[in-house]
């Protein structure tokens, strides 16, 4: 079978390195088209040895891209179209049908209750998305939280698949020479008590909690954010104001595995935390919460359908917190209060392995291929 999947952009984005983990984990040969923004997972999946093709689209908007994807698509030969992100679903769907490829994948990355990744959920975003979606075989919500608020938009429930994400056990298996490294090459005090987050910088993320609770909290105490975005400086400026600055470290963008960029990756990092916290109120999955969990941090958090999906007995170690930065500064001193626990994964993380997630999502392309090989009942009697 030869897939091609199609995604917006790939820089540095939860669902552009869950793309690359789960390409290594599929028996399927892939390519990758990015509409925009050939970034650092481009060069990842090159890496890998995937073919990744640039459509140089201009913005949502150029059309113009609409033929140059179909050709391509054409010219492939595929039997299947895989598509990620609001844009390249809606784009890569008509291109594909367009093509002559029946059997469609979209995988609904982050739908909430009240934006899709980010963007405000407008009746024309759904008008837009409710048509292209008609033209697939199946959309793909990675948690049952996302395959609700899909079914109240409108898409049929038979059409819903849940695969959740996966993530890649094995390089966050706590690693404590990795800690001590990665501590030291941050700068950070030996006996320094590292709160983490990990994300996009954006306003919706409110990691602007984690900065004003810093304040509330003993000296030995630092924030480790990593990720990159438009409100780093929002960020820097809320530190300054706070008086916390010089114990909270901006890491930028990092990636999943190492890719020869200068800095840790993001297992290194998440070893040299000893609590992840999470305040975003509206998450579709919550990645960086389970990858925490697979390394044995204590997580805190305010929104995380793959935690809130499972029995409490399965998520030790993982707390929900309602509220400001007070309510934040109070959880992190209770947990610190209970003293280290084993740096071990619980059975959360296991739920959530890779490569089940590779092997489900091999179930919905068989599923897909069949019925886009299946007569129609016209054709069939005739």
């Amino acid at each position: 079978m030869r897939a091609l999947h199609i995604i917006t952009g790939l820089g540095v984005g939860g669902a552009e390195q869950q793309l690359r983990l789960l390409l290594r984990h599929l028996t399927v040969d892939c390519e990758v088209v990015t509409l925009t923004n050939p970034g650092a997972v481009a060069d990842g999946l090159l890496a890998d040895g995937v073919r990744v093709h640039h459509l140089g689209m201009g913005g949502n908007r150029d059309v113009s891209a609409l033929p140059r994807l179909t050709r391509l698509i054409r010219g492939g030969g595929y039997d299947l179209v895989h598509t990620h992100l609001y844009r390249a679903c809606v784009y890569g769907r008509f291109a594909a049908r367009l093509a002559g490829v029946r059997a469609v994948v979209a995988t609904e990355h982050s739908l909430g209750a009240s934006q899709l990744e980010g963007r405000k959920l407008t009746a024309g975003v759904r008008a837009l998305y409710l048509a292209s979606e008609r033209l697939g075989s199946a959309t793909v919500a990675v948690s049952p939280a996302v395959a609700d608020h899909l079914r109240r938009w409108g898409v049929p429930a038979p059409r819903i698949e849940v695969v959740p994400n996966g993530i890649d056990l094995a390089r966050f298996r706590f690693d404590l020479s990795r800690r001590h490294h990665t501590r030291r090459r941050l700068g950070l005090p030996e006996d320094a008590y590292v709160v983490g987050g990990i994300g996009r910088l954006i306003a919706g993320k409110r990691f602007d909690v984690l900065v004003r609770a810093m304040a509330q909290l003993p000296e030995d105490h630092w924030l480790l954010l990593v990720g990159g975005g438009p409100e780093e400086s929002v960020l820097r400026r809320t530190a300054h104001e706070a008086g916390v600055a010089d114990r909270v470290l901006f890491t930028g963008e990092r990636p999943y595995v190492p890719d020869g960029s200068p800095g840790p990756d993001l297992p290194s990092l998440t070893f040299a935390m000893d609590l992840l916290a999470s305040p975003s109120p509206e998450e579709s999955f919550g990645l960086a919460a389970v990858e925490a969990l697979a390394s044995g941090l204590p997580v805190l958090y305010a929104s995380c359908p793959a935690i809130e999906d499972l029995p409490p007995q399965a998520t030790a170690g993982a707390r929900r917190v309602r509220g400001g930065p007070e309510a934040y500064a109070r959880a992190v001193a209770g947990v610190r209060a209970a003293g280290p626990r084993p740096r071990t994964a619980p059975e959360a993380a296991h739920r959530y392995s890779i490569s089940r997630s590779a092997a489900r999502l091999m179930d919905v392309y068989a599923a897909a291929l069949s019925s886009s090989s299946t007569p129609s009942p016209q054709k069939a009697s005739s």
